[in-house]
């Protein structure tokens, strides 16, 4: 039996199970209804007056859960709740079993030992301990670290936070495309260099390092190589050993699991060793301590599980509607830029600039589509993407940026509905500028003398 569109939002709401319909999760779409299955009174959020609930496509900050990923976990929140760490008890036995079914499919999906995979909080908790805690570990031996101008936050910060203690860290540029030059990273390394961190995909222009070649250089060399695989679990083929990487930091929630709980997965032979960040019970085999939550790494499991039977199906999806979107916004606007290596990237993830657009009045006005300007976890920054920055783009440029994110469930109806809002919003808003009226008649903008008040 299956259900409609119409009626598996419904049937969600009401916290029905899904397991008796298999062809529900992938009939499920980021837009909780369609527009004419339900008509939804105005909402009023942070002052801004939207008619209904817009379509999703901000995938790089969160996926939805997938329905079949809530099947498996509800079981461990309702009668199945015992503490995995609980060793007299049927309740404990089975949340511990549970524990390790999980994380062998968190292993199983990216070509490792499930002795080797330890659950954290998420891919932030797991950067830390993995670029802090090798640094401290070896800290007598080792005290350079190399990573690139374009990490997530938190690398970057980890490594500020090592300069504090005295480690010296170097930041690799990119080129004008978000590619690391593997032969300037070779050229980096040092007789002390404790690590090499080099995110797998990158969150917000969604380029795929050369991951193999970094880890066979860090492999010639005898130094770590960590990376940030959150945005490329279950979306690229990942093999811990043909890649030569040491550490790798997973999430859940990027791989529509749930949110809270995340991967470290730490290489066995030869062995890597890293001083834990957290005190406490020593659970996870001392690296991190605090109970492992039950259903969310279940969750994780399940997402991974999926994720490696249709990763193939959702990449060639993913491919096609990216292509959707970028012709039928090109079709009809010009002076686009696409940020990033189209050659190598994730198809899930594009990032235009819309040149005489100011990207703040572009998003206000795209309120029925949920897009964003870059990582969710510097949103509350004004400043331009450092990411862009990195690449070279010019700063009015890269505050034009909008990052479109297609995922597992997103619909052509929705990529369309994205094109039409996109380019009336980009439209309406060149309309009012002078600077596109300018350029358009001929006039270079940068040989303009502006006057100061």
């Amino acid at each position: 039996m299956a259900l409609s569109r119409r009626l598996l939002p419904v049937l969600l709401r009401r916290g029905g199970c899904l397991s008796a319909f298999p062809s529900a999760a992938r009939a499920l779409s980021t837009a909780a209804v369609p527009a004419d299955a339900e008509e939804e009174e105005a909402v009023t959020i942070k002052g801004v007056r939207i008619s209904g609930r817009p379509l999703y496509m901000d995938m790089q900050a969160t996926t939805p859960v997938d329905p079949r990923v809530l099947d498996a976990m509800l079981p461990f929140y309702l009668s199945r709740y015992g503490n995995p760490h609980s060793r007299t008890h049927l309740y404990g036995w089975e949340s511990d079993a549970a524990v390790e079914e999980a994380r062998a499919r968190v292993a199983a999906l990216v070509g490792a030992d499930s002795r080797e995979i330890f659950f954290t909080s998420g891919a932030t908790e797991c950067n830390n301990i993995a670029v802090k805690g090798v640094m401290r570990f070896y800290r007598d031996r080792r005290r350079h670290v190399i990573t690139t101008q374009t990490e997530h936050k938190c690398v970057l910060d980890s490594c500020r936070y090592l300069q504090q203690e005295g480690f010296e860290v170097t930041y690799l540029p990119v080129r004008p495309d978000g590619l690391v030059d593997v032969a300037q990273l070779a050229d980096a390394i040092r007789p002390d260099t404790g690590l090499v961190s080099v995110m797998a995909v990158n969150n917000e222009i969604g380029v795929v390092q050369p991951l193999e070649e970094i880890g066979r250089i860090c492999r010639e060399k005898g130094v770590p190589f960590h990376t940030d695989a959150a945005q490329a679990l279950g979306k690229i083929p990942i093999d811990v050993n043909q890649m030569g990487i040491g550490l790798m930091s997973l999430s859940a929630h990027k791989i529509y699991g749930p949110k809270g709980v995340g991967a470290l997965y730490l290489r066995r032979r030869p062995r890597i060793r890293v001083e834990p960040q957290m005190s406490g019970g020593g659970q996870e085999r001392g690296i991190r301590s605090g109970t492992v939550p039950t259903p969310l790494v279940v969750g994780f499991g399940a997402a991974c599980e999926i994720a490696a039977k249709e990763m193939d199906y959702d990449y060639r999806r993913a491919t096609t509607l990216q292509q959707r979107l970028l012709d039928g916004i090109r079709g009809q606007v010009d002076d686009i830029v696409i940020n990033g290596s189209m050659e190598h990237r994730y198809p899930g993830n594009l990032n235009l600039s819309f040149a005489y657009v100011e990207g703040e009045s572009l998003l206000m006005g795209l309120k029925e589509v949920a897009v964003s300007s870059g990582s969710a976890c510097t949103s509350a920054s004004l400043e331009p993407s450092y990411v862009l920055r990195a690449l070279g783009v010019e700063e009015d440029m890269a505050h034009t940026s909008i990052r479109f994110g297609i995922g597992r469930f997103t619909t052509e109806e929705e990529v369309d509905r994205a094109i039409e809002l996109t380019v009336h919003q980009v439209k309406k808003l060149r309309d009012m500028s002078p600077l596109y009226e300018m350029a358009k008649a001929g006039i270079d903008l940068k040989s303009i003398q502006w006057a100061q008040h």
